[in-house]
């Protein structure tokens, strides 16, 4: 029997009733199905600022040392990106700024890409309207394997997204169930064989 893949599941968005965060937990629920180890990572747990260099200058936020170290130990990613304005959230950006920033003078972290190399990343997102927030997957992208990361080429938007999940939270819609399966299970396909 393979060992469980550990795989970090987070949402770009700290709203309570984020439509983006209900896909995660889906997600979620469909990966640990699926056998991987997973861990659901909110945001919303974590003191960062604005990425701003003159206060990093006086020290990096313990927060933002905790997400690298999270970042960094799950070899597999699902994230689920909310669309603003076209694009993924300043949440997100800011996260992916500060974990990759590097660290001066730190042994482990004084290379910005290091949370980020190798890791095999699923992208997803949820929104009202009729993409699904497909335009904020394609701005995440480019940025991810900027950084170094394995994007899977299969994706998920879930459009009409207030009434896509079932009272359980789950996907109501098994062509919807299907696609975001067809993510999750290349994603953990992928990161067994750059394990191996």
């Amino acid at each position: 029997m393979s060992t469980p893949i550990p795989l970090l599941v987070f949402a770009g968005s700290t709203r309570a009733h984020s439509f983006n965060r209900q896909l995660a937990n889906a997600a979620s629920a469909m990966a640990e199905a699926e056998g991987a180890q997973v861990t659901r990572l909110d945001l919303a747990d974590f003191d960062v600022p604005m990425y701003n260099a003159d206060l990093e200058a006086g020290g990096t936020p313990r927060d933002v040392v905790r997400l690298k170290e999270i970042f960094h130990a799950h070899p597999a990613w699902l994230v689920c990106s909310p669309e603003y304005n076209g694009s993924y959230t300043a949440l997100l950006k800011n996260t992916i700024d500060w974990v990759s920033s590097p660290i001066k003078g730190d042994p482990l972290w004084s290379s910005g890409t290091k949370p980020f190399a190798g890791k095999v990343v699923g992208l997803m997102s949820a929104s009202p309207g009729a993409l699904g927030g497909l335009r904020s997957l394609s701005h995440l992208t480019p940025l991810l394997m900027n950084l170094q990361c394995w994007v899977s080429p299969r994706q998920f938007a879930l459009a009409k997204a207030g009434e896509a999940f079932d009272p359980n939270g789950g996907l109501a819609l098994e062509t919807s169930r299907m696609a975001l399966h067809g993510v999750v299970d290349q994603v953990l396909w992928a990161a067994r064989r750059f394990q191996g």
